[in-house]
Parts: C-alpha cells; structure tokens; sequence
C-alpha cells in the first residue's frame, strides 16, 4: 500500500516552502500527502511579511478529521510559531501515537524573519521535540536549543550528541551553512552517521529544510530504516537543488522543478 503522510506546517503564499513543498515533496516520493495547517504566512523569496496563526481548536479538528479517517504511516511537523499550537500539536501526537514523527524546529526563516516566538521555545522543547522519532535543526536551530553557536563539524558531532541524549530522540543536525561539501550529521541510538554530498552553489533555497524532512518522512512512511531514510532523502534534496531554476527577485522558490519534472 501507499505510505501516507500528514504534514503539520505553516502555508506559505509562494509555494516553495511550508505545506505546499511537503505536499510537492510527499507527492513525488511516491506518498499521499495530507495536512493539518498551523499558521498563513504572507510570504515570498524575499522575506515574511506577516503571520496569521491558527487557532489551537481548528488545529485539533484538522488532526482528529485526518486521524478519525485515513491513518498516517508518519507525521512531519514543520513550523508551528505559539506556545498554545505547539501544546495542542502535542497533546494530539500522544493521543493518536503515530509510528513516525519528524520535527523540522523551524525558529528563523532563510531571510532572517523570526518564525518562532519566544515563549514557545520551551514549549518546543519540554513538549514537542521529546515526543519525535527524529528532528532536523539546521546550525541556527542547533544553536538556539543548546545556546551556544556551532561553527563546524566537529561541533555539529557534539551538538547532534547532546540534543540526542536531552530529548531522547534521534538528531539530524544540517550543516548546509557550512563551507565546503553539505555535511549533515545524524547520531541515532548511539551512533554518529555522517551524509555528504556536493555543495550546489545556488540561490533557489527556498523551502530546503521543509523538503529534506518530509522526504525523510516519505521514506520511513514506505518502512525505510532512519539511516537509508536520510541518506535517500539528502541525495533527493541535492537533486532538486541541481535542477532548480530562478523564478522570483530573491532567493528563488523553484527548488522543486526537479520534483515536477522527474
């Protein structure tokens, strides 16, 4: 059968990142995407102009019309910028226990525009992030959590150990900041993978992170192992940025040309 996967994630009005690219990213790894939307975010490849969350209620009857129906194999969770949503996200995570949850903490977007607020990071941390099966911070992120900045790989071992072990969850810690090739580094039950591929120097980013984690998604919904599913869902992520192509003034939204195309 078909892997199913419900995205939980902000839309974003350009459609290169948020629900529309995990909807883009399900789709062409062979999934059936479905949603539970948290926030309207007046967006483009330019920047976030403004935000309009959800209210907790209606995030709730999203996951019970979803879970009450078809059953997702897995569960990514993308932005999510309150207190309330990320308590309401996680109360229906525990009730309804999916086999596979990804969390993209999503804090800061590419351009710099605060996506999360301040008082939900420790809603973030004591209720969401302890409940998923992995979570894939970039630096920034890894940064925040630990409150410290991660300047390279070796930092990136330390971070992805030490987040593992405060939540009890796998960590995926993304190095596309970084210089040189794109190293993300896992550590799962003990274990540190390291997943390289070649730097595609380009400006259509946009949406990058949500694409990389609902691909992994995508993958553990088809019974791919953690390992295979992030070394699979990296290679993707890299093609996609091979082929993308400039669409908007700013950093570019058609990373996903690849995936209309193949």
């Amino acid at each position: 059968m078909i892997g199913k996967v419900l995205s939980v994630a902000g839309s974003d009005s350009i459609g290169g990142a948020g629900i529309q690219a995990d909807i883009k990213t399900i789709t062409v790894n062979g999934c059936y995407a479905m949603t539970v939307i948290t926030a309207l975010t007046a967006q483009n490849t330019l920047g976030v102009t403004d935000v309009l969350d959800v209210p907790p209620a209606f995030i709730a009857a999203q996951f019970d019309a979803v879970f009450s129906d078809v059953i997702p194999d897995a569960v990514k969770v993308g932005m999510v910028s309150n207190k309330e949503s990320i308590c309401i996200i996680a109360e229906k995570l525990r009730q309804y226990h999916p086999a596979h949850i990804v969390v993209d903490p999503v804090m800061i977007s590419t351009s710099g525009h605060a996506l999360l607020q301040p008082d939900a990071v420790d809603a973030l941390c004591t209720e969401l992030l302890p409940l998923a099966s992995v979570i894939t911070p970039n630096l920034s992120e890894a940064g925040v959590l630990l409150g410290r900045e991660i300047r390279n790989t070796s930092e990136m071992r330390e971070a992805a150990a030490e987040l593992s072990k405060r939540f009890r969850t796998a960590v995926l810690v993304k190095g596309g900041h970084l210089t040189g090739d794109a190293a993300d580094i896992l550590y799962s039950a003990g274990q540190i993978h390291i997943f390289e591929t070649e730097r595609i120097e380009t400006e259509n980013s946009h949406g990058t992170g949500c694409t990389l984690s609902s691909a992994i998604a995508s993958n553990l919904a088809k019974g791919m192992n953690l390992v295979d599913a992030v070394q699979i869902a990296k290679q993707y992520l890299t093609d996609a940025l091979k082929t993308g192509f400039d669409i908007g003034r700013g950093s570019g939204s058609l990373l996903h040309n690849f995936m209309l195309t193949n």
